[in-house]
């Protein structure tokens, strides 16, 4: 794995499920805070809107990045109430993977059923985290994921003093025989070169955790993790889970010029800046961008990269100048029929394969 590789993932949920305060905790384990922010106080790194903070819940996407040994993961924080919905799907097609946060206490709520049937329609692989165990009231939830959400999921360990301060993630160890047969399970039920396999004599678990690895690539099945977002129960497994088994982008610098857009705002100066994922290609400051079906081109004014917890200042990027596989904030002009660029519409997009395989 070479020094630029980068996850783009998304972190999803219903509504007050965690998922903002899971980001919070990820940035803390990874040396960017000091503390987690606190949605309740409005201290939060990704809920940066007045309304946002006064009413506790993400209504616009936001990006944040965090180093995960030697990759970079560029997180999108995604609003969970339904009203928000749009905001949401057009975070999905820039993503490599999503973790799909799910309450341990209300457990599997409507959202939550929505957006993993679109995850795995559009085949970006997935984990599930149980979040908020030290809840009153917290519930292992694992057979009702199974019945509610999708049969091919699969726990990676389980919760041990569910409902009390402090309730822990406890993981399973490779060669654990209850995990050993849950896995072989839900893997040879979708594989029958698989099962051939486990019938002739058995897989060994090194041989299931690679098997695992490739079935959460193509979306097949979703591994399952437990923790608190506010204690920080889980978040060391959920950082090694996204390590291990959640695919890196790829594209090539030299590639023609891909990108998708997913977010427009305004920046200090009145500029718009759109938020784009690179599938393939380079962008660099004062280059004209051709954007759209009709031939339409922008230049960009400015230009950052997302690493260390947000977007770095043009002066600690060599030559202002972006590669494939990473998200960029930048700044446009306006194009030469005096239109901005849409706030939708990719600039230029890499056509999705057929699921259950996403490019």
């Amino acid at each position: 794995m070479h020094s630029h590789d980068h996850l783009n993932l998304g972190v999803l949920a219903h509504v007050d499920a965690g998922k903002t305060s899971l980001t919070e905790r990820l940035l803390h384990a990874a040396g960017l805070l000091d503390e987690p922010g606190s949605v309740d106080a409005g201290t939060t790194r990704t809920d940066s809107l007045d309304l946002e903070r006064r009413r506790g819940i993400t209504i616009k996407a936001a990006v944040v990045s965090f180093p995960l040994g030697d990759r970079t993961v560029n997180l999108v924080d995604t609003p969970g109430h339904p009203d928000f919905i749009a905001e949401v799907e057009r975070v999905l097609a820039v993503l490599d993977g999503a973790v799909l946060v799910v309450s341990a206490v209300e457990g599997v709520q409507p959202q939550t059923r929505v957006l993993l049937r679109t995850l795995r329609r559009l085949g970006i692989p997935t984990l599930l985290f149980v979040n908020k165990i030290d809840r009153r009231g917290a519930r292992e939830l694992l057979g009702e994921l199974r019945a509610r959400l999708d049969p091919a999921v699969v726990a990676l360990g389980v919760p041990d003093g569910a409902g009390t301060p402090g309730a822990r993630f406890l993981p399973y160890a490779p060669d654990e025989p209850a995990h050993t047969e849950a896995l072989a399970e839900v893997l040879t039920a979708r594989d029958d070169a698989l099962l051939g396999a486990y019938l002739d004599g058995g897989l060994s678990p090194a041989r299931l955790r690679g098997e695992l690895r490739r079935a959460v690539a193509s979306a097949r099945v979703h591994p399952v993790l437990y923790g608190s977002a506010l204690t920080g129960a889980g978040i060391a497994e959920l950082r090694a889970a996204l390590a291990e088994l959640l695919p890196v982008a790829r594209g090539g610098a030299e590639a023609p010029l891909s990108a998708s857009v997913f977010k427009i705002e305004r920046g200090p100066g009145g500029e718009r800046r759109a938020y784009a994922r690179l599938h393939a290609g380079t962008l660099a400051v004062r280059e004209r961008v051709p954007y759209g079906a009709d031939g339409r081109s922008a230049v960009l004014t400015g230009l950052d990269v997302f690493a260390d917890g947000g977007p770095v200042p043009p002066g600690r990027r060599a030559r202002g100048r972006s590669h494939s596989s990473t998200v960029s904030p930048v700044s446009a002009s306006a194009t030469a029929s005096g239109r901005a660029p849409p706030t939708t519409r990719p600039a230029r997009r890499t056509p999705r394969p057929p699921s259950p395989r996403r490019a």
